[in-house]
């Protein structure tokens, strides 16, 4: 079996749509390809971006051609230049960035929130409540500052349920919003950091000289993260677990 076979099968039997970092685990099951590689996740990264059969979703994740107007039907949507501010592909991107995050820090081994508003949404066919580790949000604090903290897009906790990072997905939104809230938590050792397109990073840099945010800028407290960094932490991350690991 050919090497673009072997992903387009794992594709099918993902039910279409799948992660690259799905793609990295399971593709190399398939006994019947050779990957006489050393590097064969750089070979399935090419694939997926070369193989006229498959198409990109959005950063990290990749559908079928043949199985498009189903993978539609179950609101996975390519991002395109003409429907880039639906708000039905807003929500989704934003649901499925909090998604990897989500799936990220539960590979840390940390535990893992996502707002109950939230829990509903999809990352691609299973909901944001369905991959948190915590359904109701540790009280590591006083009450003010647990629910200044309970609208943040996803916080991951340590084994002490202190806050570890918080997470502002900023996909459309103003990131000045996600700076208030993380000037307001700035007493907590925790790292915060705005997740976006790398084409918001030059906002954000704007954005944090503020005077109100003078002493998030002054203590380096913020970090920018752009969608590929965070998909291509997540495929690291997915390729040190053990090969029968399944997302």
């Amino acid at each position: 079996m050919k090497q673009n076979e072997a992903v387009i099968l794992t594709l099918e039997k993902l039910g279409g749509v799948a992660t690259l970092g799905q793609l990295n685990q399971e593709t190399l099951k398939i006994k019947e390809c050779a990957w006489k590689t050393k590097t064969p996740f750089a070979s399935i990264r090419r694939i997926v971006q070369l193989d006229k059969n498959i198409y990109k979703i959005k950063a990290g994740l990749y559908g079928l051609e043949k199985f498009r107007a189903e993978i539609e039907s179950r609101g996975i949507i390519a991002e395109t230049e003409k429907n880039k501010n639906s708000q039905e592909v807003i929500e989704s991107n934003h649901s499925y960035f909090q998604g990897l995050l989500l799936i990220v820090g539960n590979l840390k081994g940390l535990n893992t929130f996502v707002p109950n508003q939230d829990k509903n949404k999809k990352f691609i066919d299973k909901n944001l409540g369905e991959i948190r580790t915590l359904s109701i949000l540790p009280e590591y604090s006083f009450p003010s500052i647990v629910k200044r903290s309970s609208t943040i897009d996803v916080i991951w906790f340590n084994e002490r349920n202190m806050p570890h990072s918080f997470f502002e997905v900023e996909h459309s939104t103003d990131i000045q919003n996600s700076l208030l809230k993380f000037n307001d938590l700035q007493d907590f050792h925790s790292r915060m950091v705005i997740v976006a397109d790398v084409v918001r990073k030059q906002e954000y840099l704007t954005k944090i000289k503020y005077s109100s945010f003078k002493d998030l800028s002054a203590k380096n407290r913020v970090s920018f993260l752009d969608y590929e960094a965070l998909n291509y932490q997540y495929e690291n991350i997915v390729k040190q677990k053990p090969s029968d690991f399944i997302l």
